[in-house]
């Protein structure tokens, strides 16, 4: 697959680590072994349904790090957190799985699931099936496809195989060409991320810009940006299906609360 232009510095790293990295986890678990795992796993969570309850659903986020704001929580505990967002409201979990840019692991992934009764996305750069049979075998019940580095084939194959073991699929954009290519590649979900991948400059503008041009039938998600009430009430008004809000909770020390007081303002 090619990946499009638009890919910033940060991203054409990261997608050629992830590269290399495919390649040594291959050598460790060949795909047939991986797909055997993903077929024996317990079965998904509802993620997309998570989403479409009354109001504004939150996808929380559990991370210890990010390439824009670095470290985030030194002493990240996925589990205590992970109950930390149940108890504050949460729809689903987001939970990241890369270790050289995140400070990820797929034991994050784990741990959070097992404390909650959540769905959880797993957050990582999908490029390929070996990625979608590794997070179904590791439990996630969501992935996400970041259309920067997938074309419309890719976009849609990989979310056809995730669809047909029970997951679900977030499709991010950026940018108008990329919102065409995840509503032309099938998308059931799009997260509009108001991150600049180039500047890493976050504005609401790219929320409220994008989101007349996806179909209804089509849930949205915004991301990035997100830690004030007022932030909530202007999706809200938006119509935004949900958010997914990461460093606004992950780096508040009541992290329950934070959240209800988002929510609240979003009823």
């Amino acid at each position: 697959m090619s990946a499009p232009s638009r890919a910033s510095g940060i991203l054409s790293e990261i997608v050629a680590h992830k590269h290399a990295e495919l390649a040594a986890h291959r050598v460790g678990t060949p795909e047939d072994v991986l797909r055997a795992a993903a077929g024996a796993a317990a079965p998904a969570r509802d993620f997309q349904t998570a989403l479409q309850a009354s109001g504004i659903s939150v996808i929380a986020e559990v991370k210890g790090a990010s390439p824009s704001a670095g470290v985030l929580r030194a002493d990240l505990h996925p589990a205590d957190l992970a109950r930390a967002y149940e108890a504050g409201g949460a729809a689903a979990l987001s939970v990241l799985t890369d270790r050289r840019f995140f400070s990820g692991d797929r034991a994050h992934l784990a741990a959070a699931r097992d404390a909650t009764a959540l769905p959880v996305l797993r957050k990582d750069f999908t490029l390929t099936d070996y990625h979608v049979f590794e997070a179904r075998a590791m439990g996630a019940d969501a992935i996400l496809l970041i259309a920067a580095i997938l074309d419309e084939d890719a976009l849609r194959g990989l979310r056809r195989l995730a669809e047909s073991m029970g997951m679900a699929a977030l499709v991010e954009v950026h940018t108008e060409p990329e919102l065409d290519r995840a509503i032309g590649s099938g998308a059931r979900i799009v997260g509009i991320n108001n991150r600049d991948l180039n500047t890493f400059a976050v504005s609401l503008e790219t929320t409220l810009r994008l989101r007349p041009r996806v179909p209804a039938s089509v849930a949205v998600v915004s991301e990035s940006g997100i830690a004030e009430p007022e932030h909530m009430r202007i999706l809200k008004d938006a119509d935004v299906d949900a958010v997914l809000i990461g460093s606004a909770l992950v780096t508040d020390p009541d992290p329950a609360a934070r959240l209800r007081t988002l929510r609240d303002a979003a009823k």
